[in-house]
């Protein structure tokens, strides 16, 4: 019987993961890590400790808070400011899966020693036949989470297991209410959790304190003035409402130049684009790209994107170039594009540094 720890957020996903593996013969140890605390003492909804105290109990497993605020903090929260004040759209999911959630139950594995971590993630550990671990797609697409995931390292999927891959959100509510779980009916939580109202710009001018550009100017694609904006971490590429402009026709936010804090307005045409530089790649299910390779994949850009077909090829620095192809709309830097193989296993992925206006040519 080996050993496992699971991930425990307080929701009824990661209950049911702990369910399944106890049901399997594992020996389930359940760990939440306690990641975000409001100022008035509320929890973040990762790590909401009392409900998944709960469900641990009704399951019939040892359960253990794990403290990583002050982590968190530095290697989620403060990256997360610092990318949006420079005009970006981080995802801050993705990095602390790797360097919060899965360092930190890995650690408290080797010290219990468990063989084994799971989370309640939709998704798929595999181990290919070229010896690589990779994640692969929920076999129910509106609930896949492999675009979270993609900077899991070897060693750390070597070490997963994920049993939700194949479930739907309704039958794991079912197998929870069937076990008397408590959370059977939680609704799932939609927002970051640091940011649990999502309106990032109040948070970031809340720990900033004044220290963001501030005020700046609307402009079109010329460097025309159009207008003043509010400071430019209230805006992401592709946003049309809450502009505080009146064009006489829809515009949206093309592009954000911190430089010179401007925020430039287009119209929807200008979104499209058919080539991206991605940067900080992480390889998954291949070991890399070679120099002159060209390899076919499917491409998402953001986490409800559905993805496009498109090549990519390895550039100077280990950066990856993306050519699509169709334009893709919005995308966006700091933003993660994911690689999918045929079989919806991720190849990799990276952070969305540079978006080409014109096309530039195939790779």
């Amino acid at each position: 019987m080996e050993k496992v720890i699971v991930g425990m957020s307080g929701g009824v996903d990661s209950a049911v993961c702990a369910l399944l593996l106890k049901n399997a013969g594992y020996e389930v140890i359940g760990v939440t890590l306690r990641t975000w605390e409001e100022e008035d003492g509320t929890e973040g909804r990762c790590c909401e400790i009392d409900d998944a105290r709960a469900s641990a109990f009704r399951i019939g497993i040892p359960f253990y808070p794990i403290n990583c605020l002050q982590d968190f903090r530095e290697q989620v929260v403060e990256p997360f400011v610092s990318e949006y004040l420079r005009g970006h759209t981080p995802n801050p999911c993705v990095g602390c899966n790797r360097t919060i959630k899965w360092d930190k139950l890995l650690y408290y594995a080797r010290v219990t020693g468990a063989k084994y971590v799971a989370t309640g993630h939709y998704a798929s550990v595999l181990q290919l036949d070229n010896g690589r671990y990779t994640v692969k797609k929920a076999l129910h697409a509106e609930k896949d989470q492999t675009y979270m995931l993609y900077q899991l390292t070897q060693e750390q999927l070597a070490a997963t297991l994920m049993p939700l891959g194949e479930f739907s959100k309704d039958e794991v509510r079912e197998i929870a209410r069937s076990a008397g779980i408590p959370v059977a009916s939680k609704p799932d939580s939609q927002e970051i959790c640091f940011v649990p109202d999502g309106s990032y710009a109040d948070f970031i001018e809340k720990v900033v304190k004044g220290r963001n550009a501030g005020e700046g100017n609307f402009v079109d694609e010329d460097g025309n003035i159009l207008g003043r904006h509010r400071g430019i971490i209230h805006y992401t590429i592709g946003q049309r409402k809450g502009l505080g402009i009146a064009m006489g026709h829809p515009v949206y936010v093309r592009e954000i130049r911190t430089d010179r804090n401007e925020v430039v307005l287009a119209e929807e045409d200008a979104l499209y684009s058919r080539e991206i530089l991605v940067s900080d790649v992480h390889y998954m299910s291949i070991p890399g790209i070679a120099p002159g390779e060209s390899l076919p994949c499917t491409v998402k850009i953001r986490y409800r994107h559905s993805g496009q077909s498109a090549r990519i090829g390895r550039m100077e620095g280990g950066k990856v170039r993306v050519f699509f192809d169709a334009p893709v709309r919005a995308a966006t830097p700091g933003q993660s594009a994911v690689f999918y193989d045929a079989e919806g296993c991720v190849m990799g992925g990276g952070i969305i540094s540079e978006v080409f206006k014109d096309q530039a040519g195939s790779i």
